[in-house]
């Protein structure tokens, strides 16, 4: 037997496993199992997308923070994988599409966790438009014919504003048409795509320090909008809004092989190197702007540094790097974003559960859902064309929304674990086995684990706030608008108010809406055998 039919047949029966598994979770594989370690990692890093993000939000950090802004990087990155930790442990406890669905409702109770998916989904479609409209920060730097309306391209103009809906709702249809496609084509468009994010990232981070004028101790001197410390929080949102979708991983469990042992290490690698990564953009940008006192580098922010300092021409090639980790981000968001819709709607508790919860034989691949978070995206890029405040409304609210979401699995996580029902060398009530498809334990935090999920719990709750506190010189500079400087939390009381009056209309119609397969939660724990471990 040659050594390619030998490894197809290794990841056939690999592939059975996962399935075997998988059934024992009550649930059937639909979608199909094709990722690696590679494409799980992509999947995971093209969500923080460090090149849409950073250069979507540096200019804003910059304006609020100043060269010390900087700092409020390895600050979120810390939280975060303290995050990203405890979320590896979960990954490899319960590898299912709907991470933080799955792992919220195992970890309290159905109605709990069916409010942290509703809360995430709605998120990740706030996401998938704020990174779409991320477009605008590059594509007229690259080139003024993609100005389509008016002449001031910046985000914060009217006319930017307008445009960058334009152009985000062009990028819905690209990436709705590939999230229709079978995921072997989403899955080689993200490998490729990310590769070319990481290239190009490391090239820029080299040219920028190549080209540096000032030596780092400028990172020392805040801009003071509001104070030093208040600035700093405001300038915290740029890390805030870039690292968030490593669980993405996590997401595409029932796609990848042998997830228990993948999913951990490409949750938190992906975390890693992005962090990494997006910290030396950040320095980097600071050290070699041509100024740092002519206003520009906090209203056109790396996109100016890169034309100004490196020279027009290579300055536009970089940004059309960017400009493909933009749509492979978009990608990669819609991608995650239809996967917990798919899994909420096949336990049957989304409306239209029956349509959305459908998996194509042939692409493997929930159609409805991919249709679904498109056009609720395209919807939210059209409020840019109201009003330019729109465009940071929508970024920080997403951000706001899915830190939340992590709360609601951290925050139940250090309830077990302080009660002592969480066991970490288990797998879950249907799956007591104690290691990966390698035959390793599981990931685990160890003795570690109290205190990681204490500190992540802590960061989670400052950062939610921080993130969601009604600031007016934020959200609205110009005045007269009291509907964005409260948007992000009217938002998110708007999203548990529908998700309240769904489920109050389902259960008047006496339907159960958490029809779980094989959920552990406190009260079938307590109706089990006395002194039975929470798995």
């Amino acid at each position: 037997m040659s050594v390619t039919a030998s490894a197809a047949g290794a990841r056939s029966e690999a592939g059975q496993g996962d399935s075997v598994a998988l059934a024992g979770f009550g649930y059937r594989q639909e979608l199909h199992r094709s990722l690696g370690q590679y494409a799980s990692f992509a999947a995971g890093f093209s969500f923080i997308s460090v090149l849409t993000t950073v250069f979507q939000f540096f200019a804003f950090g910059f304006s609020f923070g100043g060269a010390a802004f900087f700092w409020t990087w390895p600050a979120v990155l810390a939280g975060q994988l303290l995050v990203a930790a405890c979320f590896a442990e979960l990954a490899a406890r319960y590898p299912l599409s709907g991470a933080i669905y799955q792992w919220s409702t195992r970890l309290s109770t159905p109605s709990f966790g069916w409010f942290a998916g509703w809360i995430m989904v709605i998120g990740q479609m706030v996401v998938v438009a704020a990174a779409a409209l991320a477009l605008q920060v590059v594509l007229p730097a690259i080139w003024s014919g993609f100005q389509l309306v008016g002449t001031d391209s910046s985000p914060a103009s009217a006319s930017g504003a307008a445009n960058a809906a334009l152009l985000a709702v062009a990028l819905l249809v690209v990436t709705t048409v590939v999230n229709l496609l079978d995921n072997r084509v989403m899955s080689v468009v993200n490998r490729v795509g990310v590769t070319a994010e990481i290239v190009g990232a490391v090239l820029i981070v080299v040219l920028l320090f190549t080209h540096a004028d000032r030596g780092p101790g400028v990172t020392l001197h805040t801009g003071g909008q509001g104070g030093a410390i208040g600035a700093l929080l405001v300038g915290s949102f740029t890390a805030a809004y870039v690292l968030i979708g490593f669980d993405s991983a996590g997401e595409l469990s029932e796609e990848t092989r042998s997830p228990r042992r993948t999913a951990p290490r490409t949750i938190l690698l992906a975390l890693a190197a992005a962090g990494v990564l997006g910290g030396l953009l950040l320095l980097g940008g600071v050290l070699a702007a041509p100024s740092l006192t002519d206003g520009r580098l906090g209203t056109e922010g790396l996109s100016y540094v890169l034309t100004s300092t490196l020279g027009e021409g290579v300055g536009r090639a970089l940004l059309v790097d960017v400009v493909v980790a933009i749509a492979v981000a978009t990608l990669a968001i819609q991608t995650s974003g239809s996967r917990m819709l798919f899994s909420m709607a096949r336990d049957g508790s989304l409306p239209g559960a029956g349509l959305l919860a459908k998996v194509s034989p042939r692409t493997g691949m929930p159609t409805a859902t991919a249709l679904t978070v498109g056009v609720a995206a395209a919807a939210l890029c059209l409020l840019n064309l109201a009003s330019p405040e729109a465009f940071l409304a929508i970024g920080t609210t997403c951000i706001a929304m899915l830190y939340l979401a992590y709360l609601m699995v951290t925050a139940p996580m250090l309830l077990r674990r302080l009660r002592g029902r969480y066991d970490t060398t288990r797998a879950d009530t249907t799956h007591p086995d104690t290691t990966d498809e390698s035959g390793k334990p599981l990931f685990s935090l160890g003795r570690w684990g109290l205190p990681v999920n204490a500190l992540a719990c802590l960061y989670g709750v400052a950062m939610t706030v921080n993130l969601a506190w009604p600031r007016a010189t934020v959200y609205d500079p110009a005045g007269g608008h009291w509907y964005f400087q409260w948007f992000t939390i009217l938002f998110l009381l708007a999203t548990v108010g529908l998700g309240g009056l769904y489920r109050a209309f389902v259960a008047r119609r006496g339907r159960r809406p958490d029809p779980l397969k094989s959920v552990s939660t406190p009260a079938a724990d307590a109706a089990s055998t006395a002194g039975s471990p929470v798995r």
